[in-house]
């Protein structure tokens, strides 16, 4: 494996909006309510893992079944869950 390959990137909060299909905004309220991860390198640096973020979203693996066919006690939360009673201010 390549030195590169290795890297790990970390993505801007409008890079991350765009690979999400959210506003840049919505990144940021998911990271001041904790639901996703974040890097703070300064107060106004911030920085994502799209591996650590999918992961909290619940996107890192493929789903089988479809979502209202899963067990209700699923401790992985859908997409839907995440962005349940957001709304765009």
């Amino acid at each position: 494996m390549k030195e590169a390959d290795k890297r790990t990137e970390f993505l801007t909060a409008r890079q991350l909006a765009e690979i999400l299909q959210v506003s840049e905004s919505t990144v940021h309220r998911l990271r001041r309510r904790g639901r996703i991860p974040a890097i703070m390198l300064t107060s106004r640096l911030i920085r994502f893992n799209l591996n650590d973020v999918k992961a909290a979203l619940g996107l890192g693996a493929k789903r089988s079944t479809p979502h209202h066919q899963q067990d209700e006690h699923s401790d992985q939360l859908s997409f839907d869950d995440v962005f349940a009673g957001f709304s765009e201010e």
